[in-house]
Order: structure tokens, then C-alpha cells, then sequence
């Protein structure tokens, strides 16, 4: 039987008990009178609030409660204190944590770096910029601006029209030998051409030679106020222009037959001569001449258009 346990349905000492099983009951029939050998209660002490001590096999040793129970007291008491100590400790490790981090973060704020964590509390997230999706203009198209005397007002002279004093067109070379301008375009053409480019509104003309041996090629470059006047000039093409002589240049083509062509770009119409130095004609066979004029012709036609784009770069 354990510690301060009583068997079922038996009275505690004094008459009076409840049944430790099955719920509370009185006893079954009449109380029975203690017997001889029963505890008597002292007299002495009751009603002063003291409890009476028992002995027999069946009472608790109180005073080994009392000692568990201040033993374990003292284990809640240092276990509180125990607790304390170390919540106190781990508050202080995470207040020095945090102190350390924001002093890292803000010498890495202020040295311009990262503090290589994330920070979505103190820094918002910031937005990205955008950009506009604009595509720039193409540049403005060489033939626009060499159709157009608003547009077309670099400098035209001879030389800069002309350029260079060498020139080599599929490894032919040829050779400027003179170059000369005026704005009296009927001047320098001739057979009817004068009044072709007159009677379209001719403003200038600027011619140069060039010479590869023998062969020799004027080109006469006519500017107008627009494309109309310039393809009127070209298709209404005849006579020739004159050849201009000089730099070591005879005369030619003067009394024999030559090849001569005509062409126009832009408000641009160009002209050209080509024959020889020794006084020969040249002949329906001849095929060097007309080369000398086509290769002519080409430079003249690169160097207008090669003017509309160095304009238009410019713009």
C-alpha cells in the first residue's frame, strides 16, 4: 500500500470518510463504533489551529514533503534566476548584433559600397528606370537635298567639285590638267546647247579636263533651280559642250568627229567631249574614246552625289 493511501470504502480515523472510488457516497448501513485499540484525538491544541500529528504505518512523512517541497523550490528559484540570466544575455548579443550591422551598413553607405545584404526596411526599393523606345531618323537622302537649291548650299567650286588632280577608274588613269567656271552657261556650249541650257534656266557651269595620253575629255557640269529643268536640259541634248583647253592641253575636237554624252542627277545636268590631241577623229570602231568619256562621266556623277551625302551628313 502506498503513502497516504486509504483501502475502499473504509472511514478515516473520527467516523467520518468518503470513499476514494467511484465518486462521493456515504457508507453502507450503520456507522460502526471505533474499537478499543482506535486513535483518540488529543484534547490539548484543538481548536488553536494546529494539526494533529498521526502515526501508524499509514500516515505521510510531513516532514520529508516539507523538505521536497522547499527543495524543489529552491531548484524553480535558481531556475528562474538561471533563465534570466541567460534571456538577459541573449537580448544584449542581439542589441550588440544589430549595433554592429547598422554601424556596418552606414559606413558602407557612406563610402558609396554595399553592405552586401538586404535592407528592405531602412532602403525602399527604388524604381527602375525607363526609357523610351524612339528610333532616330534616317539622315535626310543625298537626291532630296541635290534636288533642292534651299537645301543644296554648300560651296560649289571647280576644284572642290572636281577633286584631286589624279584620277583612276578601273586602272585607268587619267590625269586634270584645267578647270574653269562661269555663270554664262551658253558661253561654253555650243551646235544648240547654249540655248538648251539657256532656255532651261542654266545658273552656272564648271568644266575641267582631263587627259590620258593622247585622249582627252572635257566634262561641263550645268546647275539649275530643279530637277525638272535639269532632266529637260539632258533630254533635250544637242550640240556639245565646249572643250577647254589648257595645263599643257592642245586644242581637240575642233573640226573632227568626237564622242560627246549627256546625263543629270539632282538639279545636276553633265556633259561630256572626249577625243584626241593628235587631231584624229574618232571613228565608229573606236571604242577607247567613248571609254574615256563613260570613265569621265562616272567621276562627275559620283563626285554630285557624293556632294548630296557630305550635306547631308551635315544637317
Amino acid at each position: 500500500m502506498t503513502e497516504g493511501a486509504q483501502q475502499p470504502n473504509q472511514p478515516r480515523p473520527g467516523g467520518y470518510g468518503y470513499p476514494n472510488v467511484g465518486g462521493y457516497r456515504y457508507p453502507q448501513g450503520l456507522p460502526q463504533q471505533p474499537s478499543a485499540s482506535a486513535w483518540t484525538p488529543p484534547s490539548d491544541g484543538l481548536g488553536h489551529g494546529t494539526i494533529p500529528q498521526q502515526h501508524g504505518a499509514n500516515q505521510p512523512d510531513w516532514s520529508a514533503l516539507a523538505e521536497r517541497t522547499e527543495s524543489a523550490g529552491r531548484r524553480r528559484k535558481l531556475y528562474m534566476i538561471g533563465g534570466g540570466i541567460l534571456a538577459a544575455a541573449a537580448i544584449a548579443g542581439i542589441v550588440a548584433t544589430a549595433v554592429i550591422t547598422i554601424n556596418a551598413y552606414n559606413k558602407q553607405a557612406a563610402s558609396g559600397g554595399s553592405t552586401g545584404g538586404q535592407n528592405t526596411a531602412s532602403a525602399p526599393p527604388q524604381p527602375e528606370p525607363t526609357f523610351a523606345d524612339v528610333t532616330p531618323p534616317p539622315p535626310p537622302n543625298p537626291l532630296a537635298i541635290l534636288s533642292n537649291p534651299q537645301k543644296d548650299t554648300a560651296p560649289l567650286t571647280p576644284t572642290g567639285l572636281f577633286f584631286g588632280t589624279q584620277l583612276t577608274m578601273d586602272g585607268r588613269q587619267y590625269t586634270r590638267d584645267a578647270t574653269d567656271s562661269t555663270t554664262n552657261c551658253a558661253d561654253v556650249a555650243g551646235g544648240g546647247l547654249g540655248g538648251v541650257l539657256a532656255g532651261n534656266g542654266c545658273n552656272e557651269v564648271l568644266r575641267a579636263t582631263y587627259s590620258r595620253g593622247s585622249l582627252t575629255v572635257t566634262v561641263g557640269v550645268a546647275v539649275f533651280t530643279g530637277t525638272s529643268a535639269a532632266n529637260n536640259a539632258k533630254s533635250q541634248f544637242t550640240g556639245y559642250i565646249q572643250p577647254l583647253v589648257g595645263g599643257g592641253v592642245p586644242s581637240f575636237c575642233h573640226g573632227v568627229r568626237c564622242s560627246m554624252s549627256a546625263n543629270s542627277v539632282g538639279r545636276y545636268a553633265y556633259f561630256t567631249i572626249a577625243g584626241y590631241t593628235n587631231g584624229s577623229a574618232v571613228t565608229y570602231g573606236d571604242t577607247q574614246a567613248p571609254q574615256a568619256g563613260t570613265d569621265i562621266a562616272d567621276f562627275a556623277f559620283n563626285r554630285i552625289v557624293q556632294r548630296g551625302r557630305d550635306e547631308a551628313n551635315n544637317s
